[in-house]
């Protein structure tokens, strides 16, 4: 079994229990956070680490709820079982399941699941990006009338201030933004935490679909580990938003006590 089918079969899998549990009044508990989680978020990720272990033994697991690191391996995946729990456990169906193959660091392999628009996509180091099997591409838009996934709520008035006719939103979804980006609907995606979980799939995603991903001072970053933040983008948009970033790099110190990273 290649990397990609075992990729894509336990998207797929992933995606059957995601709208099985999908309902109004859902149960959840919170985490130390103040996120929530769901049953769903649970079963996902373990159902990732008995796959892994059982076709991948020597490889590793990193995931948002539980994490199998015993190997010490070059190989780690890297998994949101729910990215988006926020709107899928209060009945708003913008969530995706999230898997990427890191080696040493670097994201090689990276699926992304909607279940509930059956919209998959796939991207591998140097063979594109695709969108069940059709390749994709970001934009080539600037800022002026286009939307961008703005997830950091201290950057988002700053954002407004300096570009006044760009459209943000905040989806709950780093990822699903992610993947609107390298579909070319949206030009850009911002993520001021430090969890690989929500941004590995991301990074060979977006590249491969013509895009640019970094941290939030614009540089290269493992993903096997904390991260720096991350902005994605069509590649256009990348320099003008990195700048917000850095000037007001300030608003990034001390504790947010919600995850979002410090600087």
């Amino acid at each position: 079994m290649t990397y990609k089918k075992f990729a894509t079969d336990l998207a797929k899998q992933a995606g059957a229990i995601i709208r099985k549990n999908f309902k109004h009044g859902m149960q959840k508990d919170w985490k130390s956070n103040d996120t929530p989680v769901t049953v769903t978020d649970t079963k996902i990720n373990s159902l990732v680490i008995a796959a892994v272990k059982k076709r991948f033994p020597t490889h590793d697991v990193l995931g948002e709820e539980e994490s199998s690191r015993t190997n010490n391996s070059k190989y780690l995946w890297v998994c949101d079982p729910v990215d988006g729990t926020i709107p899928f456990s209060h009945g708003i169906p913008t969530c995706v399941f999230s898997l990427a193959l890191v080696i040493d660091g670097l994201p090689m392999l990276g699926v992304i699941f909607d279940p509930f628009m059956n919209r998959l996509i796939f991207a591998e180091k140097g063979k594109g990006a695709f969108l069940n099997g059709k390749k994709i591409h970001v934009s080539n838009h600037g800022i002026k009338n286009s939307v961008l996934d703005w997830e950091s709520p201290s950057l988002m008035t700053k954002l407004v201030e300096t570009y006044k006719n760009c459209l943000p939103v905040k989806l709950n979804s780093y990822i699903y933004g992610g993947m609107l980006v390298a579909m070319g609907e949206l030009v850009a995606s911002m993520y001021s935490w430090h969890f690989a979980h929500d941004c590995a799939s991301l990074k060979i995603i977006i590249e491969e679909a013509g895009g640019k991903a970094t941290d939030l001072q614009g540089n290269d970053q493992r993903y096997d580990g904390k991260v720096k933040g991350m902005l994605i983008s069509n590649g256009v948009v990348h320099n003008q938003l990195i700048k917000i970033a850095k000037t007001h790099r300030s608003l990034f110190f001390g504790k947010t006590g919600n995850g979002e990273f410090q600087f």
